[in-house]
């Protein structure tokens, strides 16, 4: 598992008892909503909403907030409309940052976004300096403890159309297309399989190595430009040892 897919889980374990749960619910129905809007309220038919919704669902979000998010998105409700933006950058060390916002107004959101990378030792870049070195895909993660053995495992998974299933310490990373990550949860949830996490994501190709000495200052960049109201995700190549990770997290 990259140090940034690490880092995401510590962070999805804390952010479910901590303050921020309101403000993450709320992005997480903006996305609902957005993902309704762009591509239909249909489930079945729409990945990128079947996806934010299984997100949502993950992080507890009530079932009536989930089903309102998309009836604004479907239909002409007069409320602010958002739209994708996404920002690309460097952090300390040269780790390529990717940030993934929903706005509906650019102007502040590129505001907060680069005095975010300039307050918090970062370089935001021009359009297409780091997209690259991202791909867009599907992420399961399972923990071993619960998880059944490797050979059972990986037959379940490739049979359901995962990609790769990679070896992560404590836990199990299962990689799919985009297309595939739902057959492949569901895959995992009929076997008995408990899933820690699933989602679309974009997936560093090469990772670079941050020591201890630039670990803190790439993890506080990372946690200054989530904490903005507007931004979704933010995506990253760094590789930070475990034990730093966990230490920080």
């Amino acid at each position: 598992m990259s140090g940034h897919s690490k880092w995401s889980q510590i962070k999805r374990k804390k952010t479910a008892q901590d303050e921020k749960r309101g403000q993450m619910f709320g992005k997480l129905l903006r996305a609902v909503e957005v993902a309704s809007r762009e591509g239909g309220s249909n489930i079945e038919g729409n990945m990128t909403l079947a996806a934010a919704v299984q997100k949502a669902r993950d992080y507890s979000v009530p079932s009536d907030n989930i089903e309102r998010a998309i009836k604004r998105g479907s239909g002409d409700t007069g409320v602010a409309r958002y739209e994708e933006v996404v920002y690309e950058g460097y952090g300390p060390g040269g780790v390529a940052i990717l940030v993934q916002a929903l706005t509906d107004n650019r102007n502040r959101t590129s505001q907060d976004v680069r005095h975010a990378f300039s307050r918090l030792g970062g370089n935001l870049g021009d359009p297409g300096s780091v997209a690259w070195m991202f791909d867009r895909r599907g992420l399961v993660v399972l923990d071993k403890a619960t998880a059944v053995d490797e050979e059972a495992l990986l037959a379940i998974v490739l049979d359901a159309g995962a990609d790769d299933l990679r070896d992560a310490g404590e836990q199990w990373e299962v990689v799919t297309e985009v297309e595939s990550l739902g057959e492949v949860r569901r895959a995992l949830e009929e076997a008995g399989v408990p899933v820690a996490s699933a989602e679309l994501t974009m997936l560093p190709k090469t990772t670079v190595p941050v020591d201890g000495s630039k670990a803190d200052a790439v993890l506080r960049l990372i946690d200054g430009l989530e904490e903005l109201e507007d931004v979704q995700a933010v995506y990253s190549n760094f590789d930070i040892p475990d034990a730093i990770l966990v230490e920080t997290g």
